[in-house]
């Protein structure tokens, strides 16, 4: 079967890539055009999951009571109890180094006003608000799920930058990647493909590739 166009992008910006020392993330770079991102509706902000994973280690935090946390203990990086929000609250370094070191949160529906109060200042900010499920419910297909999944904000910016796979991963599986993301970008913007200046897909410290 033939390469598609965009394996052979990708495979271009993998070989295009100097050597480094560190594992280089792949990354589309997208620019939008004719949308007023200062209105909020037509912001991008969404969770996709992606079918060949990040190809990194994801960070999962889960919020919770004794009994959930219980539950998510075995398969989350990071289990927070509820009366550890206010500790953390007055403790802003730790309340930064959290927000900053995990990828993703998840927490227990009703403390969702409370974790608002306490940590919404330093999770808000970040895009990283926790993903509620209910109270008794098994944490661990969701943690699993956002283990494979990417954040997709453009805020108020015409261009924004959406992690696909790193280098370690095929042309293949990043193709794959990113051919989910832009459908479910293209989806989510009013004229489609007419609202799209341009992708590119690049490694962190590689040059750029044009993709569309």
């Amino acid at each position: 079967m033939a390469e598609s166009k965009t394996v052979q992008k990708v495979q271009k910006a993998i070989e295009s890539a100097p050597e480094r020392k560190f594992m280089e993330t792949v990354d589309l770079a997208i620019n939008l055009k004719d949308i007023d991102l200062s209105i909020p509706k037509n912001r991008i902000a969404e969770e996709i999951v992606l079918p060949k994973g990040r190809g990194k280690t994801v960070k999962v935090a889960v919020i919770a009571s004794q009994e959930m946390a219980a539950k998510a203990k075995p398969v989350a990086d990071l289990v927070i109890l509820q009366d550890q929000l206010d500790d953390m609250a007055d403790d802003k370094r730790e309340s930064r180094k959290v927000a900053n070191n995990m990828d993703f949160f998840v927490a227990e529906a009703p403390l969702m006003p409370l974790i608002g109060k306490r940590l919404g200042i330093f999770l808000g900010p970040r895009g990283k608000m926790p993903k509620p499920i209910p109270p008794g419910a098994d944490p661990a297909s969701i943690i699993n799920t956002l283990r494979n999944s990417v954040r997709v904000r453009s805020k108020d910016k015409m261009t924004f930058h959406v992690p696909v796979g790193t280098m370690e991963m095929s042309a293949e599986d990043i193709g794959a990647n990113i051919d989910v993301v832009l459908k479910r970008v293209l989806t989510r913007l009013e004229r489609g493909k007419q609202n799209i200046s341009s992708v590119y897909v690049k490694t962190t410290m590689g040059p750029s590739v044009k993709l569309m």
